[in-house]
């Protein structure tokens, strides 16, 4: 049985962050009943085309979910969609700034007819202060956040490839409905959630917060290089490619420098004694260890790693992780359907014992409009709005 079977939640959610929150609810077997606009739906369908005319963005975000389509600027839509939250468990919302406030849709109006709901709002900034109404993308919120100031290279800092921001507040949301399930089965009341894509990112930059707070100066943007690790990145092999390597304590430095790269010695070098001097001196320790690897693939390098005992890894484009021999081994790609058919996506990572996780289908706009109000009585009727 899928745990969280019975739960109701009514999603008027667009792009990333409430999205990933609801899809990791809906693989858990929660019902999630997604509102989108009629006619263009979620702005997300539109990011590109490239998973057979359906965007690569909304098949990873929105499958298991049921699709409705309303008016909120009506009477009709507004009727409806405080009907179906009157029936659920929960209801989250990533609209812009004040705008589900404006629809009468805020948490104390829905709380007061329905006292066990659990509404969750997700902003870039969080309600107050002077940044509560300004625009947040996953980009700028980054760059609020510092991440971009320590990522890149010295001569030039670089946004994170992922929408890192998105990503995290979806996770907080997601862990802090369950956690607000977990209470309402213990006290019966329901909860007011707020996630800020600025305070969910800022949490996961303690460390260069921590390093640059009381050690002075922030960590120093090293591309991949670790920047108080050393080493720990990136080094070229004979064969032009790369290999990554981590060391993390004294033991490991001396088995590299003696099975590795074949000089003992170097793990009493003066330059070298302690991880602190490494990072000081780790040009000069580059130069030492792309010298020892001149005459191997990056490919040799890693298998002597490995026997070694140093951690390593190759350098994967997106087909390598496609067939990533790792995940194939473990199972963890599994189908699931589309409108434009049969998609192959990566089974959601926490494994539990007995648990197959839904990964149902990805709706099309509007698709389950007129079942989802029929079941719920809702009578009126709430005419699509043409793209």
């Amino acid at each position: 049985m899928h745990p969280l079977r019975g739960l109701t939640v009514v999603a008027l959610e667009q792009a990333v962050a409430a999205p990933f929150a609801t899809r990791q609810l809906a693989d858990l077997g929660a019902r999630v009943i997604k509102i989108e606009r009629p006619g263009v739906g979620d702005f997300a369908r539109g990011y590109d085309e490239t998973v057979r005319g359906l965007a690569s963005h909304f098949v990873w975000l929105n499958r298991s979910k049921e699709s409705v389509c309303l008016d909120l600027k009506s009477e009709d839509g507004q009727a409806a969609i405080r009907e179906l939250v009157r029936h659920a468990d929960v209801f989250i919302q990533n609209l812009a700034p004040g705008a589900a406030e404006r629809l009468g849709l805020g948490a104390a109006e829905l709380r007061a007819e329905n006292p066990g709901l659990i509404h969750v709002s997700v902003s870039g900034y969080g309600a107050g202060g002077p940044y509560s109404g300004k625009k947040a993308y996953d980009l700028l919120v980054q760059c609020e956040a510092g991440l971009v100031s320590i990522t890149g290279t010295e001569e030039e800092p670089s946004k994170v490839g992922i929408s890192i921001a998105d990503v995290a507040s979806g996770m907080y949301a997601y862990t802090g409905i369950l956690t607000a399930v977990i209470r309402r089965g213990q006290t019966g009341e329901g909860a007011t959630i707020e996630i800020s894509m600025l305070e969910a990112l800022a949490e996961w930059m303690a460390y260069p917060l921590n390093y640059a707070s009381y050690g002075g100066t922030a960590p120093a943007r090293t591309g991949a290089r670790h920047a108080a690790i050393s080493p720990y990145g990136p080094f070229r092999c004979g064969d032009g490619s790369l290999v990554f390597l981590g060391l993390q304590n004294e033991r490991e430095w001396r088995v590299f420098c003696e099975k590795i790269l074949g000089r003992p010695e170097l793990a009493e070098d003066p330059r070298y004694l302690r991880n602190s001097l490494r990072v000081e001196n780790a040009d000069d320790l580059r130069g030492e260890i792309e010298r020892a690897f001149l005459g191997s693939t990056a490919a040799d390098v890693a298998a002597k790693l490995e026997e070694a005992g140093i951690a390593n890894a190759l350098l994967r484009d997106m087909h390598g992780l496609a067939a990533h021999p790792q995940l194939e081994a473990r199972g963890r790609w599994k189908t699931y359907e589309s409108p434009k058919g049969t998609l192959r996506a990566l089974v959601p990572p926490v494994t539990m014992d007995g648990l197959e996780p839904v990964m149902g289908p990805v709706p099309d706009v509007g698709e389950h409009t007129a079942t989802v109000l029929s079941e719920f009585g809702i009578t009126a009727a709430v005419e699509p709005v043409q793209a």
